[in-house]
């Protein structure tokens, strides 16, 4: 008689339990291949950065100009607002026509004073862009500025180089882009169905919790509590397993570590936090919501 009893008891005990750890797993797995996909992301936009760093402006001035005009140059250039600086410090080198020609003849051992008889060479400015200025546009009108200005002879940058890589960039960030909320939706089905499932086999108890006179509030509260937490454990989860991984991945790829930013990536893993506990909370709501407006009949 207590062996009928103790297995009555095992079976609604069974039949009212929630299943836990699959809802986890399957929320962290749908987590970390977003997650994996924000890492591609942030890396992807932290090289377009640096590539896009390098993108330099060559100021030739006129043969024979003046060390007065050199440094009122100097000070015009400094001032602009299209100059990059890395704290403080503006991202401009003075290059002058004998350094060039040192230079020159170290890197080809080949001496051109020789037979040409002087240096054709000029000084030069070489400034480095600030970021909200190396679009192909930009760039034309600062090379457009610059050369109006007494004592710049020419202005050149490498144009075919600089827009290829600005159209690179825009495509290669679109594409993400899409693929990103693409990412976004199958996690949220993936999620959703995996609630769905879950809620199915309490389908039952709130019934007869909604027979004993409970109000919707109180039967939903307590699943989507544990909704919240379920996201959110599978959230931080998920985001220690990819930090493992990013961590493996620095220590076999070269120079990695560069492309990360500690705090974009932290920020991530938030997000992926947030994102688990809101998914799982409207996912419960709604499943919820929809076992509360079914009939007896409909229950089987």
């Amino acid at each position: 008689m207590g062996n009928t009893e103790e297995n009555k008891f095992r079976r609604k005990k069974k039949l009212g339990s929630y299943p836990y750890l699959s809802v986890v797993f399957s929320i962290t797995l749908a987590l970390i291949v977003i997650g994996l996909f924000g890492l591609l992301l942030l890396h992807t936009q932290k090289l377009a950065s640096l590539i896009k760093q390098n993108i330099e402006v060559q100021v030739y001035l006129d043969k024979n100009i003046s060390e007065n005009n050199i440094a009122r140059l100097r000070n015009i250039l400094l001032n602009s607002e299209y100059i990059a600086r890395t704290g403080d410090e503006p991202a401009i080198v003075f290059i002058s026509r004998e350094e060039a020609a040192k230079q020159f003849i170290d890197e080809t051992e080949e001496n051109f004073a020789d037979f040409l008889g002087d240096n054709p060479l000029r000084d030069v400015f070489v400034i480095k862009i600030a970021e909200p200025y190396q679009e192909t546009e930009s760039l034309a009108g600062i090379k457009t500025e610059f050369e109006k200005l007494q004592g710049v002879f020419e202005v050149t940058y490498l144009e075919s180089l600089i827009s290829s890589i600005n159209q690179n960039t825009t495509k290669i960030s679109l594409v993400l882009l899409g693929f990103a909320i693409l990412m976004v939706a199958i996690v949220v089905v993936l999620i959703n169905n995996t609630i769905k499932l879950a809620l199915f086999s309490q389908r039952f108890l709130i019934r007869s919790m909604q027979l004993v006179g409970a109000k919707a509030s109180f039967i939903q509260w307590p699943f989507l509590r544990r909704s919240i937490w379920h996201g959110l454990f599978s959230g931080a989860l998920a985001s220690l397993l990819l930090y493992a991984l990013l961590n493996y991945a620095n220590r076999k790829i070269e120079g990695l570590a560069r492309l990360q930013n500690e705090l974009e990536i932290m920020s991530l893993f938030g997000l992926i936090m947030a994102l688990g506990a809101v998914i799982a909370f409207i996912t419960t709501f709604r499943s919820i919501k929809k076992y509360l407006k079914l009939s007896l009949d409909e229950l089987y």
